[in-house]
């Protein structure tokens, strides 16, 4: 009986994803790779950066290039609307001539499907895409992953707005399966026991939002949608399925913490992770 690929989902999760920057760092180190690749939001970037090969650059991005003031705050939202600089992110820094270049030609070569998840902003509904959205200096697709609706633009994709995929497919477990694997690894940025609450602040974003009244929807909806991800994820785990990768430290770091010591701690708390549970993720993939 075919078992079909293996597969690597990554939740997103902004600055809480220097976790799983560690854990795909860890994988390059041991040489693990996966037939199939999906990342949500930050997740979808540091999994562009595992498939190129490049050890330790996710974490520049979490511990180095957080302190200017265009990654992040008041000075990116007054230059270009967004609270996290995606285009300085994912476009000056990580361009062919930027500071902290994404080796792209490796990136493509990589023989791994690799997908992002984004919601459409027009219908509220994910949607998935793959390297054919993606060409040299050009990252927009991991942006539309990354822009958290309120605090960023919608990122346009073929004339079609874009918010952050973490919405309405926080953990694609569903995709990865429909897509053909037999077996996943699943990354979280969450501990365990975490269950989300409704969404606060409902008249702000219902105000910022108002031209896109299915985005105001998915946002009411997402705690809903989120934890069925999650009782999705544990299902498949207990059926051996799915070998996850969860924090077993509580985890104090926020969405949009801006700090270096815990950013660093966090990734390093990625590479004991996987270095406790090698063995066993080794025996789930032989198996």
């Amino acid at each position: 009986m075919e078992q079909g690929k293996i597969g690597l989902v990554v939740e997103g999760g902004g600055m809480k994803c220097a976790y799983n920057a560690g854990i795909l760092d860890a994988f390059l180190d041991a040489g693990i790779s996966f037939d199939y690749c999906i990342g949500v939001s930050a997740g979808s970037g540091n999994l562009a950066s595992y498939l190129a090969g490049q050890r330790g650059r996710n974490l520049r991005f979490f511990t180095e290039h957080i302190h200017s003031p265009r990654y992040f705050g008041l000075k990116s939202l007054m230059k270009t609307g967004d609270l996290f600089g995606l285009q300085y992110i994912y476009g000056e820094l990580t361009c062919a001539e930027g500071q902290d270049p994404l080796d792209f030609n490796v990136f493509m070569k990589n023989p791994a499907e690799y997908e992002a998840v984004v919601t459409n902003a027009l219908t509220g509904k994910p949607e998935y895409f793959g390297r054919e959205m993606m060409k040299q200096d050009d990252y927009r697709l991991i942006m539309a992953s990354s822009a958290i609706p309120v605090v960023c633009h919608p990122v346009e994709l073929n004339g079609v707005p874009y918010f952050d995929g973490g919405l309405t497919d926080a953990i694609p477990v569903r995709r990865a399966l429909e897509q053909g694997c037999g077996k996943l690894v699943v990354i979280l940025s969450k501990n365990r026991d975490y269950v989300r609450k409704p969404q606060g602040m409902r008249r702000l974003y219902s105000r910022v939002c108002r031209s896109y009244p299915n985005i105001v929807d998915a946002i009411e909806r997402r705690h809903i949608v989120y934890n069925e991800n999650m009782k999705d994820v544990f299902s498949l785990e207990r059926q051996g399925i799915a070998f996850v990768f969860a924090a077993s430290e509580r985890i104090h770091v926020g969405t949009y913490s801006i700090k270096e010591d815990a950013e660093r701690e966090l990734y390093d708390l990625g590479l004991r992770d996987f270095a406790q549970q090698r063995e066993q993720l080794q025996a789930f993939l032989r198996a």
